[in-house]
């Protein structure tokens, strides 16, 4: 199994708008072989200081069966056509593979 972390910055006032149009994918996303799980997460509101709490932030996190698995999901067609959707709103893009320790 791997884990998987993505860093989405998204323009200023543009985080609903991109979550609206993510949301389509995570059932499809979902139902791919090798998916654990999948979802998008924003800041909680805490006191927590060393807490990161950019409104211009969305971490998807995700489990996958394997590398393979991750790899098909990135060419997926539910993917390819979700992307140009989402251009407009991105500014850039971080993706952390890791293994459980």
């Amino acid at each position: 199994m791997i884990h998987v972390i993505a860093h989405i910055e998204v323009k200023p006032g543009t985080r609903d708008a991109f979550l609206a149009e993510f949301q389509k994918i995570v059932e499809p996303v979902r139902a791919e072989a090798g998916c654990i799980e999948y979802g998008p997460t924003v800041p909680a509101a805490t006191d927590i200081g060393a807490q990161h709490t950019d409104e211009n932030l969305v971490t998807i996190v995700e489990k996958w069966e394997s590398v393979p698995h991750l790899e098909a999901h990135l060419a997926a067609p539910h993917m390819e056509e979700y992307r140009p959707k989402v251009a407009d709103y991105v500014v850039n893009t971080t993706l952390h593979v890791t293994d459980p320790a």
